[in-house]
């Protein structure tokens, strides 16, 4: 049985400073304790665990894997300590900033749009975003969700079906006419192809070609690290791009863009899910109300591209 003397959760709150500020002489300036108190409170609570949690060869604070365990769930452990103090205080209502790393296609397009509404049915929950198409590990980050495009690797983050969206290249009026809209893929293989200048699932374009699907490299002498970024590219008549269709289908509608070759598009889609750590039943009310809300409000469906065809045929005359 534990001793009535060991305070576990101010055990936890101070290690799990330690890592959040990396290492102890910042966690004990947060706290205004001396660097030597936490590292005894870090000692005590391993000998008490009998596991070593921190490496202590290196100068830079660094766990072991029964460390990182700890951590994760020492995280989740605090966050509902506050959450039934909020609760206890406020009422069900959901209080307190939600951490959300999105995409930047989905930010601008989905995300950004609704916020007002969300902060008009939620005045108590603020959120902090933050727009990147890289993936970030959510415990680095220090993320409560992500929202993440492409087929989800094996891990122990729990996953939110948001939709999914078909692909398109897209080419600006401007770069159609400096150099042709291409009829067929010996065509395409002569433009400028703009792409991520990062390793994708797919690092390419795949485009029918007869019975198959082939992957054309983008081999643009420009590459961008996010989708609007390519987009601003795209507009710019920098080149051909392939984006989500969900993020240029007002440019098409407006003629800023024009699709390519939609009758060798694939029709491959790219599902998009809100990701978090931890089991659903354990989420504080804040990152529940962020979840539902994507849910029921952020579905990303996508269009029959026969209404793109009808858009080019416009377009064109």
């Amino acid at each position: 049985m534990s001793r009535p003397s060991v305070n576990r959760s101010g055990e936890m709150e101070v290690f799990a400073k330690a890592v959040e500020l990396g290492g102890f002489s910042a966690a004990a300036r947060h706290f205004r304790m001396t660097p030597s108190a936490v590292s005894k409170l870090v000692l005590r609570l391993e000998e008490r665990l009998g596991v070593r949690l921190v490496n202590r060869s290196t100068r830079k604070l660094q766990l072991t894997p029964e460390g990182h365990a700890f951590h994760e769930r020492t995280t989740r452990i605090l966050a509902d300590i506050d959450e039934a103090e909020r609760c206890a205080s406020a009422g069900e209502s959901p209080t307190g900033r939600v951490r959300l790393n999105v995409n930047a296609s989905f930010g601008t397009h989905i995300l950004m749009p609704l916020v007002p509404e969300f902060r008009a049915r939620f005045p108590a929950v603020t959120l902090e975003i933050v727009q990147t198409d890289a993936v970030v590990d959510l415990m680095e980050a220090r993320a409560d969700v992500a929202v993440r495009a492409g087929p989800l690797k094996g891990s122990t983050l729990i996953a939110r079906k948001l939709g999914a969206t078909r692909m398109m290249i897209v080419a600006a009026p401007s770069y159609v006419e400096r150099n042709g809209m291409p009829a067929s893929l010996g065509d395409l293989r002569a433009h400028e192809r703009l792409g991520f200048c990062y390793m994708r699932v797919v690092d390419g374009w795949p485009i029918r070609d007869g019975g198959e699907t082939i992957v054309l490299p983008a081999s643009g002498a420009v590459q961008v690290s996010d989708g609007e970024g390519l987009r601003h590219l795209a507009l710019a008549g920098a080149g051909m791009a392939r984006l989500a269709e969900f993020a240029v289908r007002e440019d098409v509608r407006a003629g800023r863009l024009l699709p390519v070759l939609e009758d060798l598009n694939p029709g491959d889609l790219e599902e998009i899910h809100a990701v978090f750590l931890g089991q659903g039943g354990a989420l504080p009310s804040r990152v529940r109300a962020v979840l539902d809300f994507l849910a029921s409000h952020a579905r990303v469906t996508p269009v029959l591209p026969e209404s793109f065809k009808r858009q080019r045929v416009r377009a064109s005359k």
